[in-house]
C-alpha cells in the first residue's frame, strides 16, 4: 500500500510545478478576473437575503392586515352614512 505521507508530498510537488507553469498563471488571472466581475455585481450573502426575505414576509402580513382593517372601516362607514337620496 502507498504511504499517505508520500502521496501528500507528491501532490504538493505537482501543485508547485503547476503553479510555476502558464496553467498556474491562467488560473490566477481567471480568479482575479472573476473576483473583479463578482465585485462589480451587486450580490448579497445568503444570510442577508434570508433576513430581507423575512422582513418582506412580515411587511406583507402587516399590509394584508391593514388592507383588511381599511376594508372593514369602509364597510362600517357605508352602513352608518345617511342615505343621500331625498324621501
Amino acid at each position: 500500500m502507498l504511504n499517505p505521507k508520500l502521496l501528500d508530498e507528491m501532490s504538493a510537488r505537482v501543485s508547485s510545478l503547476l503553479a510555476a507553469t502558464p496553467a498556474g498563471d491562467i488560473e490566477k488571472n481567471m480568479r482575479a478576473a472573476l473576483a473583479g466581475v463578482f465585485a462589480k455585481l451587486d450580490l448579497v450573502t445568503r444570510e442577508e437575503f434570508d433576513v430581507q426575505r423575512e422582513v418582506l414576509s412580515r411587511t406583507r402580513a402587516r399590509l394584508e392586515a391593514l388592507e383588511a382593517s381599511i376594508a372593514e372601516l369602509e364597510t362600517r362607514g357605508r352602513k352608518s352614512a345617511p342615505d343621500p337620496t331625498p324621501k
